[in-house]
């Protein structure tokens, strides 16, 4: 592993949506709502809007989920509301997932929640790295024009907003490692080992 790639998504924290600015285009009050789903790695929280899935959160425990909805209604500039679109779609597709039936997502993706480079990484990720593959660090930044760039990629992938649809679990150290994951590593353990990646845990 070299000094670049490094654990790069150890101190990445996630995006927070209360700092970040909507897509050129999007009023700053926004409809969306939420959901939680129970999964093999713990409950995710799930929020859309009426564009499509907007933010995946791990570990959604009351305390986690009370954070989220505070920074997700900050950023929205409302209150969520019921049957907003996408949410039954991504919580089918991703009970699909976990359940070792699907493996290319369909659900429409609201990216507002990240811009600029990182924006640009995750896209490349999300069109570019398919189920039961892996990329290294350097190659997604060579991969985005920006060669040099493999330590910024990795804080690109700890600021993900849509962890598992778009796959930052995929992205691994060249040495062989694994590298980091905001999910924890565990988690990304368990992420390539349903996709093939990795052998199953013996318990």
């Amino acid at each position: 592993m070299t000094n670049t790639e490094r654990d790069p998504e150890r101190d990445a924290a996630p995006v927070p949506p209360a700092d970040a600015e909507p897509d050129a285009g999007h009023a700053r009050s926004r409809d969306w709502g939420w959901t939680r789903l129970e999964t093999p790695v713990g409950p995710l929280l799930l929020a859309t809007t009426r564009e499509g899935l907007a933010e995946v959160v791990f570990h959604a425990d009351s305390p986690t989920t009370r954070r989220a909805l505070s920074r997700l209604e900050q950023f929205f500039g409302s209150a969520p509301r019921p049957e907003i679109p996408h949410l039954e779609t991504a919580a089918a597709e991703l009970t699909a997932y976990f359940a070792g039936g699907l493996r290319v997502f369909a659900v429409p993706l609201d990216w507002s929640l990240t811009s600029g480079f990182n924006a640009r990484v995750l896209r490349a990720l999300a069109d570019g790295v398919p189920y039961g593959s892996v990329v290294g660090y350097q190659d997604l930044a060579d991969r985005v024009g920006e060669p040099g760039s493999a330590r910024a990629v990795g804080a690109a992938m700890g600021s993900n907003p849509l962890p598992v649809v778009v796959p930052c679990h995929r992205v691994v150290a060249s040495d062989g490692g694994i590298g980091g994951f905001n999910g924890g590593l565990e988690t990304k353990r368990q992420l390539l080992a349903l996709e093939g990646v990795l052998p199953s845990p013996l318990f």
